[in-house]
């Protein structure tokens, strides 16, 4: 909406409205102001209809104190990233329009799932099954978006978009200045690939047919069934991800604020076609947009981060832990980076895989010994840290300066060759 107005405005100021990185500061501070501000009436607000969290007893320490805090928090980072996307970008982007459905999509779900545990009064909420489902249906969604429309497209030469039997959608002459040389005429093309960013691999690329090299010479054809069903993976791993790692105050909001950042990066140099040649990775068209909401959704964890951090005045709930998962892995596979989420969601990853090791192992050593055993001793892992007697804010400052170091490493595989 604004965007609009600063694109036509013929006023200095005005023109600052059509740099990225200008939209994208504004971002950052307009989601701030946002969660900040109106962060407190929401808070006011969920006191006032008692929506409290309702805490089952696990024996950890400070965990009796939190009974009655209000839940559904995430409304407060919802309106923080939407308000922002909706003035400052192009609605009319299909990358925009992707993530403004993933963040909605997930909200309802998790918005439902605490509505049914704090006003049905029942302790389970949602039916596992239909997370599942809003979470697969949500990946079979970006998976065919990116398939098949037309604004999704990779830049490459012409001549090896013909050699790869790519689908070009368009194809144009550029200019390329040469050091102490005459500039040189290129022909490049925009092509529909499931092409993406792989470190370690030929070139930083990985195609997906190569995941189905048995069918042979008819892998190509059939890549994008393998890209959909990998889109709904990472979906509904990493929603499910972040949702357990909120567990304690600041723990899954400040992880997220930091992988956030790390997502603007990555957003930001795909975007630009003189960083994205020099760093040898995909430059995608139309995904500059996607830097502005990265930045709101920085800006609006950051400022979540004021009520959240301990002694927290409200938690996400579901209604924010899963859509800043959803958010994330969209996200990710939206600037084809998601094979990164690995390293760059180590800590949700960490979190996910203690639960999954120790319901295994329990399950398996009362099969075999007819006595359940744990790994730990307790899940998810910050859990376990907490039953050794460790404050949460110890924990929580830790893992975030793990998380950290995991942001930083992973975008410094943008140098690895």
């Amino acid at each position: 909406m604004l965007h609009y107005l600063l694109e036509n405005m013929d006023w200095s100021f005005a023109r600052l409205g059509q740099y990225i990185t200008f939209r994208s500061a504004a971002a950052i501070i307009l989601s701030l102001l946002v969660s900040i501000f109106w962060g407190d009436r929401i808070i006011s607000s969920l006191r006032r209809l008692q929506v409290g969290e309702s805490v089952r007893d696990l024996g950890l320490d400070g965990q009796k104190a939190k009974q009655g805090t209000p839940t559904m928090g995430g409304l407060i980072i919802l309106l923080s990233i939407l308000i922002p996307v909706f003035l400052l970008c192009d609605l009319t982007n299909i990358y925009v329009i992707t993530i403004i459905i993933s963040v909605v999509w997930l909200s309802i779900i998790g918005f439902a799932d605490d509505y049914i545990k704090v006003f049905k009064k029942n302790k389970d909420g949602l039916k596992g099954r239909f997370k599942v489902y809003g979470q697969v249906g949500l990946g079979l969604l970006i998976g065919c978006i990116m398939t098949f429309h037309d604004d999704v497209v990779v830049r490459m030469s012409y001549d090896e978009a013909s050699s790869q039997k790519y689908e070009i959608i368009e194809h144009f002459e550029v200019t390329v200045p040469q050091i102490n040389k005459t500039a040189k005429v290129e022909k490049m093309a925009y092509v529909k690939t499931h092409l993406t960013n792989v470190p370690f691999f030929k070139g930083n690329q990985f195609e997906y047919k190569q995941l189905i090299w048995f069918l042979g010479d008819n892998a190509g054809r059939f890549a994008w069934i393998a890209f959909v069903i990998m889109c709904i993976l990472i979906t509904t791993a990493v929603s499910n991800a972040a949702n357990l790692t909120d567990g304690i105050d600041g723990l899954a909001t400040g992880v997220s604020a930091i992988i956030g950042s790390a997502l603007l990066v990555l957003a930001y140099v795909s975007s630009n076609v003189i960083i994205a040649d020099y760093l040898n990775i995909l430059y995608l068209p139309n995904t500059e947009e996607l830097v502005i909401i990265a930045a709101s959704f920085v800006g609006a964890t950051v400022g979540f981060l004021w009520y959240n951090s301990f002694p927290a005045k409200v938690f996400m709930g579901d209604t924010g832990s899963l859509m800043i998962g959803g958010f994330i892995a969209a996200f990710a596979i939206l600037i084809r980076k998601e094979f990164l989420i690995p390293v760059l969601c180590g800590v949700f990853l960490v979190e996910n895989l203690s639960v999954m090791i120790q319901v295994g192992y329990f399950k398996y050593t009362k099969k075999k010994y007819g006595e359940g055993k744990r790994v730990f001793k307790m899940s998810p892992i910050h859990h376990h840290y907490q039953k050794l007697g460790m404050h949460e804010s110890k924990i929580v400052t830790r893992f975030w300066i793990v998380q950290i170091l995991l942001a930083i490493i992973t975008i410094i595989t943008l140098k690895v060759r």
